[in-house]
């Protein structure tokens, strides 16, 4: 498949009789996306975010874009604030004439975005937030999620770890949303599959703010026979290098989320950390075979010189959604788009992906795999892609979850 068969093959098909796909130069004003985002305080994942979106834009517009009309993102920075990121958002549907917001890394961020949407009525696809309380217990019609939630990527690491003979587990997690949700469904899947299973630690490091030794020191204590990891980030570097020097690690398996993301391995350089089983993006390993993934791959490095990030992936899929979700609206009116969302299925270089109906919750799923060096590099290797729909609670069970609408 060449790379203009496979855009044709993520938007063409909810086109729904409108010619705005085909080759011909585009008529009318563009289409505006707001995209708020934490460009200087978590410049390490938004710029590749943003590159993806570059290329995917790219690539859209030169097939026609979407309904006949070029496809525009206005980039804003939220500065990691919520209340920022709400007077962003506020401005950029009132005053800027953006048709819907995307956006957003930090799950705190995320939510307050998706409340003033759900207040006002505007679409909201939280591209990176992985908060599940965005899509369940403050779930709403308004916000749709296109990442792999924590819950989906907690599971697959539980399921992995319910296979060894662990049984005393210790955790260590950001203390906010994402964190909090993390180890709660780490939790949860391990124990319903291995019911013997006891956690005898857990510490919370303030987001950005960890004393890595004494985190080092505490769950050291705690004697466990297996570490699940939850810091990104500068702190996920602080914590590998104290439990390196700390000997925390040795005759322990590590469970990282996030811990195998370019974003966060590449940075470590030879004090990766080997053995970890991990989410992550091993664009490094795709071949011919593996087909769209490889065909993104190139694309990136041919148009940035660079290679691509967890993030390049998910800007790339972030606009390949609100084109097929415009497309299929077959119109920019919020209403349309939110019902368009619904149930909308998108070709992408990780395969086929689709918006639940349930719940609002895309079903793109996660590269897990071991962490090992390679030339003085982290990266994973033994790694298989899951797909998400095969980690999401059933649908009795996310009306539980989620709010009645």
């Amino acid at each position: 498949m060449n790379r203009k068969t496979f855009l044709n093959s993520v938007i063409g098909a909810f086109a729904l009789g409108v010619t705005g796909f085909a080759a011909s130069a585009q008529s009318g004003e563009p289409i505006k996306v707001g995209e708020i985002n934490h460009y200087k305080r978590m410049a390490a994942f938004a710029e590749p975010y943003k590159q993806g979106i570059e290329l995917a834009l790219e690539e859209i517009n030169a097939d026609g874009g979407v309904l006949d009309r070029p496809l525009e993102f206005i980039f804003r920075d939220d500065q990691g604030d919520p209340g920022e990121a709400i007077k962003i958002a506020e401005e950029l549907m009132t005053s800027e004439g953006t048709v819907m917001i995307t956006g957003s890394i930090l799950s705190n961020v995320g939510l307050a975005i998706s409340s003033v949407a759900a207040e006002k009525g505007w679409v909201y696809l939280a591209a990176e937030p992985l908060a599940d309380a965005l899509t369940w217990s403050q779930g709403n019609p308004w916000t749709f999620r296109l990442r792999t939630s924590t819950y989906m990527q907690a599971a697959m690491l539980a399921e992995q770890a319910a296979k060894t003979d662990a049984l005393k587990y210790a955790t260590i997690a950001p203390n906010y949303a994402y964190g909090k949700d993390a180890v709660a469904a780490f939790k949860e899947v391990l124990t319903q599959l291995k019911p013997e299973v006891e956690f005898v630690g857990e510490q919370w490091p303030a987001l950005f703010k960890i004393d890595a030794g004494a985190e080092v020191q505490a769950l050291e204590r705690s004697k466990p026979d297996a570490i699940y990891n939850v810091t990104f980030g500068p702190d996920l570097a602080k914590f590998v290098r104290e439990g390196t020097t700390r000997g925390l690690f040795d005759g322990r398996t590590v469970y990282g989320l996030l811990s195998g993301e370019p974003e966060y391995l590449e940075p470590l350089a030879d004090e990766a950390p080997e053995g970890w089983v991990v989410t992550g993006y091993p664009w490094y390993d795709f071949t011919e075979e593996d087909g769209a993934n490889k065909l993104f791959v190139d694309g990136y490095q041919a148009k940035f010189d660079e290679t691509p990030k967890l993030g390049s992936l998910v800007g790339y899929m972030t606009a390949q959604s609100i084109a097929a979700a415009i497309s299929k609206a077959g119109s920019t009116e919020s209403d349309a788009i939110r019902m368009a969302f619904e149930g909308l299925d998108v070709a992408t270089p990780v395969g086929d992906i689709t918006f639940r109906e349930i719940d609002n919750q895309a079903t793109m799923g996660a590269f897990v795999g071991k962490t090992m060096l390679k030339d003085g590099a982290g990266v994973m290797t033994d790694w298989t892609y899951l797909d998400g729909a095969d980690y999401l609670p059933s649908d009795e069970e996310v009306t539980k979850l989620r709010p009645a609408e």
